[in-house]
């Protein structure tokens, strides 16, 4: 008599639990790979800071008042010309954006938020302190300007 040979091979039910390990690794990779509102909105003010960084230095070198203006899906740079502010087109980093999410709302203190919001840099390297809070849902998200030139995220 032969001894009985092994069959080689998965059952079904261990094929089963490595394709329900496999799901839920994946959802897990899914759901970290979607940023939330906070770290998206984070990452818009992240931007937003180092552009009215260079704005300001923009004004202060072209002489020329800059000004940074947001809108709830959108926020672009103007620059004044005679008696009227006009877009920076030809300006590849200083050019009109959207917020990756919208509709965004602004408050800034110690001044009241116009609509649609406008910070204005002069030629001056000292300007007022503000804090600019930008908010998507419950998520929000602060810049804080020194008055000498630091914009700071929190």
């Amino acid at each position: 008599m032969r001894p009985r040979q092994h069959a080689l091979g998965f059952t079904l039910l261990e094929l089963l639990v490595v394709m329900v390990i496999a799901g839920i690794l994946l959802g897990m990779v899914s759901f970290k790979a979607m940023p939330d509102d906070r770290q998206v909105l984070q990452q818009d003010a992240q931007r937003i800071a180092v552009l009215l960084q260079l704005a300001r230095d923009e004004a202060i070198v072209r002489n020329r008042p800059i000004a940074f203006e947001a809108e709830p899906n959108r926020y672009r740079f103007l620059i004044r010309e005679k008696q009227e502010w006009l877009t920076l087109q030809d300006d590849e980093i200083l050019r009109e954006r959207d917020f990756k999410r919208a509709p965004v709302s602004f408050n800034m203190t110690p001044e009241p938020t116009p609509s649609p919001l406008r910070i204005v840099f002069g030629n001056e390297p000292v300007s007022r302190p503000f804090v600019l809070t930008f908010s998507v849902g419950t998520a929000h998200t602060s810049i804080h300007a020194d008055g000498i030139g630091h914009f700071e995220v929190d």
